[in-house]
């Protein structure tokens, strides 16, 4: 059965999954880059579907979201995967059921923060980036080598976002299998407190001993000032190629010091707090 890391992009999903990666396919806690291939990004098209019937290469995939996840599933054990994907159904195919899902950790994060965050790693301006965060019919992909979304690309696989408020409703709203919610900014404040929590919840599902040594030996290699060292030695692939300069943005960039009160302008932080009011409340942003 699948266990899904979800979130919007630039939520913290890379931190959670660094995290768990660490903990639990290393000896001491020490994390390194290679240890992510555990933890790896769903994709539908190791098993998609021939195409018999003339189909795009979308329906395709969302047709073969099911089928791919029952073969990941033949082995009967618990299979952790990363995704953006929203909790959707696209043309009466379902991204996940609870016949393949075991559990979830959604992983949520201001969307003032957001705006900044996807401002460098896309490359858009922060009006661009806004428009980002508001399109019900948002749809990126996984790896994006050149900076644009190709057809090449749309051959290979895609995330359906939608908005940012209604991608986090898809996930908190899931009634078929149980879902930890975690705010990115309860990690920057209490990593260790967060960490914790999310490995009692997982030991619903994996055996997992806490071990506070580890534990330890997992927080420090994961500090954002190591994970920037890291991908300024070795770099990061997934980190995305800028069009304008042809050369890869980078994924760690900001952390603690993107503060959205001293980075984005009040205009389209307005235009934020209105659009995802409720949304932002009921998630004490606001």
């Amino acid at each position: 059965m699948i266990f899904w890391l979800a979130s919007y992009p630039k939520s913290g999903n890379t931190w959670i999954r660094s995290l768990l990666s660490a903990y639990l396919f290393s000896e001491d806690g020490d994390f390194n880059f290679k240890l992510l291939n555990n933890i790896k990004q769903f994709s539908s098209t190791h098993h998609i579907l021939n195409n018999k019937v003339g189909l795009s290469s979308q329906e395709i995939i969302c047709r073969s979201w099911i089928p791919s996840q029952k073969k990941i599933n033949q082995d009967n054990k618990i299979h952790i995967l990363k995704t953006h994907n929203a909790l959707c159904n696209i043309n009466g195919y379902n991204f996940t059921d609870k016949s393949n899902t075991v559990g979830a950790i959604y992983i949520v994060r201001d969307p003032r923060n957001l705006i900044v965050s996807i401002s460098n790693h896309y490359n858009l301006s922060h009006d661009d980036a806004y428009n980002f965060l508001i399109n019900k019919k948002k749809i990126i992909f996984p790896k994006i080598s050149g900076g644009g979304e190709t057809k090449e690309h749309q051959e290979k696989d895609f995330n359906f976002l939608s908005d940012w408020s209604g991608h986090y409703k898809s996930w908190q709203n899931v009634n078929f299998c149980p879902v930890k919610v975690i705010k990115y900014e309860d990690m920057i404040k209490n990593d260790r407190e967060v960490f914790i929590s999310v490995l009692n919840f997982l030991s619903k599902f994996l055996k997992i001993h806490i071990d506070e040594k580890k534990i330890n030996n997992v927080l420090e290699s994961t500090t954002f000032k190591k994970l920037r060292q890291m991908e300024n030695k070795y770099g990061f692939e997934e980190s995305v190629i800028s069009s304008q300069a042809n050369k890869k943005n980078k994924f760690f960039n900001l952390g603690k010091e993107n503060n959205w009160k001293k980075l984005l302008n009040t205009r389209i932080q307005k235009k934020v707090e209105k659009i995802f009011e409720s949304d932002m409340i009921e998630l004490k942003y606001l």
